[in-house]
């Protein structure tokens, strides 16, 4: 079944207290009870969960148990929903006489709430007022339905056609006309059978047809004689009714209401309807199943019911959803659910669930403990603290436990315990229990709720609420203001209802618990009370109160002395007023007197016939009326004999009487004596009021006679002890300690004014009073400060330290503080004014955060409302500014001048605004920048341009020089991609600049270092020495800094010179390592550092050797050009045309870059070497040089002779030669015209050796050399003779031809040092020029480049030249 929840959805009531004694506590349930009963019984209900190990054993008889259950069904449980439901049955029993069936319509696809609207309409005055003042639409609005939707109209259709009859009959309008006359005749028997017998045509009785259709089938003509009842006509036989009932006849037209159509089914005249209608209702009650269940089966249905309805295991369904679910079907009219609940079993008959002596269930030794504990119900009723045990009669339910057997939803109504007495509720195992309480003081104010909501139930019922039958909702309740707790009771705990205590609840499921009343000495005053208001109701007695007081002052020397005092009032109240009615009795004329033992009948024998009371210590009887008898206050509704005829029957006379009395108050004197003396002490007044110590002394003579645990003492011990907590509270205010909470003065006041009302008189009484002056005194002149308009802060800083001396809370302190707050709000808004540079937004918001947190005051507002506004005005220029640099596109320059001028004007700190005028001024210089740029009439370096458009980028402003810029600077990239495709090699590591400039590194001879003592310095030029350039990174740098295209060649001169030096070391260094000797197998070259062996090939730049296999490809195609290494090929080699090109489109874009810049150094390098070459050509008549393919070099010996020639020419070729080779091995290798260029440097190598020939200048090989070779074979086979003397001519002679090779000598060296005497000596170029000293017999300076010296060597190592290698026989490491 599916659940649903109303509208207004269960809100569970505040849960009661919960009590957890400890073992030593829960060992007497009475002193426990009584413990707890001051905050219990402000709830009505409590929970006790007993320790944790008191579990005493289940004792039913599980098999024996058997019991019909009660049916209960929900919507019928509730007060107000069974109210509606009776009206229902009264409006369908109402038309189906009419012989019409009730179809409650529907509204707005809901259900009609036929009672609502029949209630509604009538406060409204009736169906006429409503339709007269046009009040539909106000009862569908309180009917909940939404406005605007006509649903009036349908009301009142529905209303008039429903409900508007009924109300006529209930009000007699039906019945105002009528025929007063007799009929005419009787109906005769065969008529009545004759219309009976009528047959049925379209579903009518014909007993509902027309007079003119019967007489048809009647023999004689009697129905002549039916008339109309109202009219007294038999006109109209047509719309003539006979009645069902009593065969009367009546026209429909003359019935009030009218009849439209004739009914259906059987018709009642309203005589007849008035009849049935009158007939009271039964009263409402449970009735009782059919099926007699044993436990076992009713916990199968309980199961199967709830697992069912909820879809789900009986274990997983919330305590919550239960409980919503059930005040949902206990309030719907509309949904008939149906529970069981085994109910009032009585355990006599089947078992107690807990042991008891001499019962069935077997205890073991471990559980005899609970055969005797308090805590079993069994015992509990019956213990001595329990005036129960003074009723002789075992009292089932009451003084005897009664069991219950609960299902899902079964439910147990509102009801307060017989006599009002406590109830205690055991839960042995089983699905929780829902509870539900009031306190007993909000007792009348719930009867009167449910007697306002529901008044039809208490019409006919008066003691309702006794039946158990009656349920409301909770949340009802409360909100008429009725307090009401509730709790889940589980399986072992106990729930205790209080006196007078309204309780209702229901079952979560299948359980098994157990109950029983008991009474304590508290309660004696409210059962005498309880009896009176049964009497009101006509409620029966379970027992009689007055025989247990009886009873109990028979016994008064064994009363415990706490019970005979509350004995001895009960009994005095009881004989006063048996006293007052024995006397009335006998003024009204009773005469005669008799003894009766009523204490030997039956309670039903002795009970007043009018209220119910049982009667035992006095009644009234008459002859006339044997067996019925009244208590004294009904003496009058005896019967109607004269009251002389009456007997007074009385228990006892009023003599014996008194000496009970008598025997009660000796017993309790004792402590009557010590409760005056504290009644007494506690209610002094003023002067009388007794000090601290007297109630000490009084607490102490209770504890030492042990006087039980009453309300009166515990009154006692809560205002010694509220006395003793005042004293020290006292003492603490006036001794200046500082409390965690300090007081207010209102609560001083309220302490001194309580110390004063104390029944016990205090010494710090005047003291405190005192101090309360002086507080006072403090908060008037500080009202007066705080009415100033301006107070001095001195004076407020003296209030507020005079209060340090006041342990108390002054509400003035926080308005002086506030004052304080505000004056020094104001000085900070005035100094954050007078330094406009520093007021932030920040902290102008944050100054007002700390304006709007303090209180109102005129100056602070002013100063709030400038601040406000100048904070309004700068964010909308802050927002105003921000929106305008982040603006796409940007703004014009102009556009956020205007706005930066009447920003100006804000005194505050705008970072935005700052930022807006830092940008215009940047976009200023920028745009300056731009214009410079342009007008300078040079060509701007790419680096200068691309930052100049980055910063420009980076500006939020609009700037028109910009995107010319950008496109600029977009060409400049298509142009190095163009030059990067033309020159760099497919997977190139090198960028385009490395391959264009001169190399900076050439092997690991980049940078050769002088040896510290031997190397000579070059001389100083005069001209500015250019910066060392030792990486890429440098050369790029040096290249971007220099203004022009003229520093820029000379910077990649430097660079040229540079690499000529290395590649000429690298090239000397790897010839010589070539050179044959011994260890020549020890030799590692090519890239895969082996032994030479097979063809090898020689680089024409470096000079190393390769092993064809390594580095030959056989797909190369260049076999006609010079080969050169994998480590010298490093770019491609296009045409000059080609390169040109890339130089003019460079030249159009205006752009000076470092590839530029290297591009035009290379052609211009290349153009001058075809010139120089051509002019060698001129110079030597060289033949015209025809293209011829060339071969790589083949390394057919490890080296070859050399040959020296001092003609002009011969070193000039050499040069130019070595400058080519070089050529090859630069950046951006271009093919210039490669017939001519290849062939060309072939020719010159022809002429060269043609020249050395002709001027037979040929080295001479003497002794030395053979010296030489015979001394050292192994390093110097075939090292060469230097001849001095041709040397110096050599050198002579070159050193005339070029120019480079001039040196100014140093002041300590002599003029021979200046020619270096190498045998090929390579004329370095240079500003600086590496030097190495002979460490051999000559002491010569030769030039590092032209002996194959690395500057690491030089360091490291000493140099011995060839000739002092001969001639002294050292051998050169």
């Amino acid at each position: 079944m599916s659940v649903g929840y109303p509208r207004d959805e269960f809100k569970p009531p505040p849960e009661c207290p919960v009590f957890e004694p400890s073992l030593e506590e829960f060992g007497d349930p009475f002193a426990f009870i009584n413990k707890i009963r001051p905050i219990a019984e402000k709830t009505g209900i409590c929970k006790v969960r007993p320790p944790p190990g008191w579990q005493p054993p289940f004792a039913c008889d599980v098999d024996r148990l058997h019991f019909v259950p009660r049916i209960q069904r929900l919507n019928e449980l509730e007060a107000q929903t069974r109210v509606k439901l009776n009206f229902l049955d009264q409006i369908a029993k109402f038309w189906d006489l009419q012989g019409c069936a009730l179809k409650i319509p529907h509204v707005e696809r809901k259900i009609l709430d036929l009672y609502k609207l029949n209630k509604l309409v009538a406060d409204e005055g009736g169906f006429d007022i409503v339709c007269r003042d046009r009040r539909w639409t106000k009862i569908a609005l309180q009917m909940g339905f939404a406005p605007g939707k006509a649903v009036g109209s349908h009301l009142r259709a529905h209303y008039e056609k429903i409900l508007y009859p009924y109300n006529l009959f209930q009000s007699g309008a039906n019945l105002l006309v009528s025929w007063t006359h007799a009929p005419v005749s009787q109906h005769s028997s065969c008529l009545k059978k004759c219309l009976k017998r009528s047959c049925v045509r379209n579903g009518w009785l014909v007993s509902k047809r027309m007079k003119s259709e019967v007489g048809n089938l009647q023999q004689r003509n009697p129905v002549d004689l039916v008339v109309c009842l109202v009219c007294g006509s038999g006109a109209d036989e047509d719309r003539l009714l006979l009645c069902d009932g009593c065969d009367d006849s009546y026209h429909t037209f003359c019935l009030i209401p009218p009849l439209h159509d004739v009914p259906k089914g059987d018709w009642r005249c309203p005589k007849c309807l008035a009849q049935e209608c009158s007939k009271p209702q039964e009263a409402f009650g449970f009735e009782q199943a059919y099926r007699d269940y044993s436990l076992r089966a009713f916990g199968q249905m309980a199961d199967a019911f709830k697992s069912d309805y909820f879809n789900m295991p009986v274990h997983m369904v919330p305590t919550e959803l239960v409980e919503k679910e059930f005040w949902r079907l206990v309030g719907a009219i509309e949904e008939d659910v149906t529970v069981e609940y085994g109910a009032d079993i009585a355990s006599k008959e089947f078992g107690s669930g807990f042991p008891i002596r001499n019962g069935k269930f077997k205890v073991s030794a471990a559980d005899e403990k609970y055969l005797t504990c308090g805590w079993n119900l069994n015992n509990m009723a019956m213990m001595d603290p329990s005036v129960l045990t003074h009723v002789t009669a075992d009292i089932c339910g009451m003084t005897l436990p009664w069991l219950y057997v609960g299902m899902c939803f079964s439910s147990f109504c509102w009801h307060i315990e017989d006599h009002w007495s406590y109830s205690i509720n055991y839960l042995h195992w089983g699905e929780p229990k829902t509870w539900y309480g009031a306190p007993g003081f909000a007792a009348e104010q719930l009867e009167e709720v449910m007697k306002k909501l529901a008044p039809e139930l208490f019409e006919s019922q008066p003691d309702l609420l006794h039946q158990l039958v009656t349920i409301m909702n909770p949340n009802t309740l409360m909100a008429y203001g009725v307090p009401i707790y509730r709790t889940n009771q589980c399986a072992g705990e106990f729930v205790v209802t209080f006196p007078r205590a309204y309780h209702s609840g229901f079952n979560q499921g299948f359980n098994f618990a157990e109950a029983v009343n008991f009474c304590t000495v508290d309660w004696m005053p409210l059962g005498r009370q309880c009896v009176d208001h049964y009497r009101l109701l006509h409620r029966y007695n379970v027992f009689s109160h007055d025989e247990m007081v009886c009873n109990m002052a028979s016994k008064a020397k064994t009363l415990d002395v706490v019970l005979a005092s509350a004995v001895h009032k009960d009994i005095a109240i009881m004989i006063r007023e048996e006293q007052e009615h024995r006397e009335k009795v006998k003024q009204m004329g009773v005469l005669h007197y008799k003894e009766a033992k009523y204490d030997h009948l039956q309670d039903d024998e002795r009970q007043c016939a009018k209220c119910r009371t049982t009667c035992y210590l006095s009644a009234v009887t008459c002859p006339c009326s044997p067996g019925i008898l009244v208590c004294l206050h009904h003496v009058t509704d005896l019967c109607s004999c004269p009251v002389s005829n009456y007997t007074l029957n009385y228990r006892f006379t009023l003599d014996a009487l008194f000496p009970m009395l008598e025997a009660v108050k000796q017993r309790a004197e004792l402590y009557d004596e010590w409760a005056s003396r504290v009644t007494e002490t506690l209610e002094a007044k003023l002067e009388k009021k007794k000090g601290l110590a007297v109630f000490r002394s009084l607490l102490a003579e209770s504890d030492s006679r042990m006087f039980p645990d009453n309300d009166l003492l515990r009154r006692l011990r809560l205002v010694t002890q509220d006395a003793e907590k005042c004293s020290a509270v006292a003492q603490q205010l006036l001794n200046g300690k500082r409390q965690t909470s300090q007081l207010t003065v209102e609560e001083l006041s309220s302490f001194v004014r309580q110390l004063y009302n104390l029944p016990c008189s205090l010494s710090q009484a005047p003291l405190l009073k005192e101090l309360l002056n002086r507080i006072e005194d403090f908060q008037q002149h500080s009202q007066k400060v705080l009415a100033d308009e301006v107070p001095g802060v001195a004076e407020i800083q003296s209030l507020l330290d005079v209060s340090f001396d006041f342990d108390v809370e002054l509400p003035e302190l926080p308005r002086l503080r506030v004052r304080l707050e505000q004056a020094r709000w104001l000085e900070g808004m005035q100094q954050a004014s007078a330094q406009p540079a520093t007021l932030t937004l920040e902290t102008m918001r944050r100054l007002i955060d700390q304006g709007v947190g303090l209180a109102p005051h005129p100056s602070v507002e002013k100063a709030m409302a400038r601040l406000q506004e100048l904070l309004t005005v700068s964010e909308h220029w802050e927002d105003k500014a921000s929106s305008l640099l982040k603006a796409r596109p940007p703004h014009s320059i102009e556009t956020l001048s205007a706005a930066a001028e009447k920003v100006s004007g804000i005194p505050a700190y705008l970072p935005n605004c700052l930022l807006l005028k830092d940008t215009i001024r940047k976009a200023r210089e920028w745009l300056q920048e731009a214009e410079d740029l342009q007008a300078g009439g040079h060509t701007p370096v790419v680096d200068n341009l691309s930052d100049m458009v980055l910063r420009g980028q980076a500006i939020q402003v609009y700037l028109e020089p910009l995107e010319r810029l950008e496109s600029l600077v977009g060409e400049v990239q298509e142009w190095k991609e163009s030059a990067a495709t033309t020159f760099l090699l497919k997977n190139s590591p090198f960028t385009l600049l490395e391959v264009l400039c001169p190399r900076c590194e050439v092997g690991n001879l980049g940078s050769p270092k002088r040896k510290p003592k031997k190397v000579k310095e070059s001389p100083q030029s005069n001209k500015k020495k250019i910066a060392r350039l030792n990486t890429l990174t440098d050369v790029e740098k040096a290249l971007s800094e220099t203004k022009d295209s003229t520093s820029a060649m000379a910077t990649l001169e430097e660079l040229r010179v540079r690499e000529m030096e290395a590649l000429s070391i690298l090239r000397a260094a790897n010839e010589s390592k070539l050179l044959p000797t011994a260890d020549c197998m020890d030799l590692k070259v090519c890239i895969c550092q082996k032994a030479p062996m097979g063809a090898m090939l020689q680089c024409e730049l470096c000079r190393d050797a390769f092993h064809s296999v390594c580095v030959r490809d056989p797909t190369d195609t260049c076999a006609s050009q010079p080969w050169l290494c994998p480590q010298c090929r490093r770019s491609e080699k296009p045409p000059l045309n080609k390169a040109r090109s890339l130089l003019a489109s460079l030249q159009r874009i205006r752009v000076r870059l470092p590839e530029g810049d290297a591009l035009q150094y290379m052609v211009e390098r290349t153009v001058n070497w075809q010139h120089r070459a051509q002019q060698i050509s001129h110079t030597f008549n060289l033949p015209e040089l025809e293209e011829r393919p060339g071969t790589p070099p083949t390394l057919t010996r490890w080296a070859s002779g050399s040959h020296n020639t001092d003609s002009n020419a011969q070193v000039t070729l050499q040069f130019i030669l070595h400058e080519n080779k070089m050529r090859f091995k630069t950046a951006s290798r271009l093919n210039l015209n490669c017939f001519h260029f290849q062939d060309g440097v072939s020719g010159m190598k022809e002429v060269m050796n043609g020249s050395e020939k002709k001027a037979k200048r040929h080295l001479e090989r003497e002794g030395l050399a053979a010296e030489h070779r015979g001394k050292d074979k192994k390093h110097y086979h075939k090292r060469q003779k230097m001849n001095k003397e041709k040397n110096l001519d050599r050198r002579s002679a070159s050193t005339s031809s070029s120019p480079r090779s001039d040196f100014s000598q140093s002041d300590d060296s002599d003029e021979e040092m200046a020619v270096c005497p190498a045998e090929r000596c390579q004329l370095p170029e240079g500003d600086e020029v590496d030097w190495v000293q002979c460490d051999g017999s000559c002491n010569q300076w030769f030039h590092q480049v032209c002996v194959g010296v690395t500057a690491e060597l030089a360091e490291k190592e000493d140099y011995i030249c060839v000739s002092c290698t001969i001639n002294d026989g050292h051998m050169r490491k």
